[in-house]
């Protein structure tokens, strides 16, 4: 009897989010992913139990890589503003691509109560970081939503905006902080 074959989680979910990007976010069964990234759908459904917990993984290690990319924006020691400057230049380095299948993603997790609890929990804890009592504080809370507000407009495609005004965007927003 030979030894198991071990599945590596990051590789199905790297070949979850090309599915993803190259055709949708209905696209992602768990037959397409077990078939691309030649494993057993069983073996697919052992890593990850179900379609939305494969969708939460997707969406946890797409949270932990942005605030891995804001830390890398913002120096340990900052404040609320520079923490939001720090969001704002990661978010404006966000490719179209990924937008659209984070957006994807994310409106298909936010079915389900459970997932939509966390997501909710990471923007209260980006929210927290803001104080009502003094202007640069606000000033960054509504630099955050601004951004935020780019991602999904853009994102959704209810709003076209290429490179030059993403870009531009992007730095007006910098100009709130």
């Amino acid at each position: 009897m030979g030894r198991p074959r071990t599945i590596d989680r990051d590789k199905v979910l790297d070949v979850a989010e090309e599915i993803v990007r190259r055709e949708g976010a209905t696209a992602l069964t768990f037959d397409a992913v077990a078939k691309a990234a030649g494993i057993t759908k069983g073996g697919l459904q052992y890593c990850f139990g179900s379609k939305d917990d494969l969708i939460a993984a997707m969406v946890e290690r797409w949270f932990v890589a942005f605030d891995a990319e804001v830390a890398r924006n913002t120096a340990a020691d900052a404040d609320s503003l520079e923490h939001v400057r720090g969001y704002v230049v990661a978010s404006s380095r966000i490719d179209e691509a990924t937008q659209t299948k984070m957006a994807g993603m994310l409106v298909t997790l936010l079915q389900s109560p459970e997932y939509l609890q966390r997501v909710r929990d990471w923007y209260a804890a980006w929210i927290g970081k803001f104080g009502p009592d003094s202007d640069a504080e606000r000033r960054a809370r509504t630099a955050f939503l601004a951004a935020e507000g780019a991602f999904f407009l853009r994102s959704l495609g209810l709003v076209e905006m290429d490179q030059d005004q993403w870009d531009g965007v992007f730095e007006d927003i910098l100009k709130l902080l």
